[in-house]
């Protein structure tokens, strides 16, 4: 399978759908593609593995036909490069607070002039042995940072986040917000969907694409959440975790044939 780009997934003339890969088994991901699922997110912020375990679910994501993107365990520069280095076709920036913290993660996502990635020619994002490096830097523009805005400070600052040049995409949190804001995980709380309402306006003011999140394993209440991130203009959806997903599946067997 060729690889696909970020872009792709905003072309699809539908919301994309994907999910957070939190267990480092290529299996997992094949079973995601064939499923049909456009992209997921491999998960190095609460995942329990290394970056040479994401090159390889990097790799599933490509033969499955997924958009690989990865979160970061934090807005470090390194870790930016790394990834896109891997072969990451997007980077999600967790506990993004400020404009200036966004910027940096966007000029850590771009090469020279323009920013400061690290240059190597050898990586898998270009083959492992880049012969032409300008056509790689061409080739990598379409990368970047989307900001995941999960905090107290970030919400207070969205509209500025969100007004970030080079910056892919915004991404809500509202499990962490309701944990900063002391509502101890009710990502249902008012005053958290009273937050998302302004994230999302923030996107749409700065024609930015929102990603939101679909939690519930119910279905009738994943639906009500897919409608309600709709009519605020969200163009990707990621949808439970790979852990939600099989722990769900388990538990409807269990109660079926217990």
């Amino acid at each position: 399978m060729p690889r696909r780009s970020f872009a792709e997934l905003l072309a699809l003339g539908r919301p994309a759908l994907g999910t957070w890969t939190q267990v480092p088994a290529p299996e997992l991901v094949d079973m995601l593609g064939a499923e049909g699922l456009d992209y997921t997110i491999v998960d190095l912020e609460h995942g329990a593995f290394d970056l040479r375990d994401a090159e390889g679910l990097f790799r599933a994501c490509d033969a499955a036909g997924l958009v690989p993107l990865a979160r970061v365990p934090s807005s470090d520069a390194g870790w930016i490069g790394r990834v896109l280095d891997a072969g990451a076709q997007a980077v999600v920036v967790p506990g993004v607070g400020t404009a200036e913290q966004t910027a940096a993660a966007v000029a850590a996502a771009r090469f020279a002039p323009e920013g400061a990635r690290g240059a190597c020619p050898c990586v898998r994002a270009g083959g492992h042995f880049i012969r032409d490096w300008r056509a790689h830097v061409a080739a990598e523009a379409g990368k970047g940072v989307i900001a995941l805005v999960e905090t107290a400070e970030g919400l207070e600052n969205v509209e500025a986040i969100c007004a970030t040049p080079g910056l892919l995409a915004l991404m809500t949190g509202p499990f962490d917000l309701s944990v900063s804001l002391g509502f101890a995980g009710d990502y249902r709380h008012p005053r958290v969907d009273a937050a998302m309402d302004r994230m999302a306006a923030a996107a749409r003011a700065a024609r930015l694409p929102l990603i939101a999140p679909v939690f519930d394993p119910d279905v009738h209440e994943a639906r009500r959440q897919r409608d309600a991130w709709i009519a605020r203009g969200a163009a990707l959806f990621t949808v439970a975790t790979d852990k939600i997903l099989f722990s769900t599946a388990v538990a409807r067997y269990r109660a079926a044939l217990g």
